[in-house]
């Protein structure tokens, strides 16, 4: 699987790895490894991914990381769009969201996203889909994600803060695109 490093805040690591022959389950488990040894300075197959054992019918679980049979006080955020893989590890008290998106969607997905968004009139599909993946970014980041449309989210005018109109927290947004995906990141601190 070919994977590269994203340039990322302090405090939060993340790789963008792709490769159609390999599951999403195994590309998201190689990706954290990779980003948890590089991390701790250990080797990656010594970190072992396992899947949270799910509390409810529909809850989505979370991954969980593990060095010689201690759980890892680390957070591993993934995102997923057809054979590529975002995934970001962050110390735990940090809400982190991802968002990974095709540079040219399809004509279906445009449509979606234009039905669903708040843009100008005259915006340029480019326009279109960084405005979406930074509302996604912040709704995954929210942890409410596809339970809220994306006109629940306010960006400002330079699209780097975004917040979900119902909560206070203000959520800081990064561009980090590469290699033909549109790929955001939108992280703040836990409220207490």
């Amino acid at each position: 699987m070919e994977s590269v490093v994203l340039d990322t805040p302090a405090g939060i690591d993340a790789r963008l790895g792709w490769d159609p022959s390999v599951t999403a389950h195994d590309r998201k488990r190689l990706l954290a490894r990779a980003i948890i040894g590089a991390r701790l300075g250990v080797d990656p197959a010594a970190v072992r991914i396992e899947r949270e054992a799910p509390t409810t019918f529909g809850h989505h679980t979370r991954l969980i990381a593990s060095l010689d049979g201690e759980e890892l006080d680390l957070v591993v955020t993934v995102a997923e769009y057809r054979a590529a893989n975002v995934v970001a590890v962050s110390e735990p008290g940090v809400r982190v969201g991802i968002d990974l998106r095709d540079l040219h969607p399809d004509t279906h997905t445009r449509a979606v996203m234009r039905a669903q968004s708040q843009m100008w009139e005259g915006a340029t599909d480019l326009d279109l889909l960084t405005h979406w993946s930074r509302a996604q970014a912040v709704l995954a980041a929210d942890g409410r994600g596809p339970r809220l449309s994306a006109t629940s989210v306010k960006l400002d005018q330079g699209g780097h803060r975004g917040w979900v109109r119902d909560r206070p927290t203000g959520y800081t947004i990064q561009d980090l695109s590469r290699n033909a995906f549109v790929i955001t990141l939108a992280w703040a601190p836990e409220e207490d």
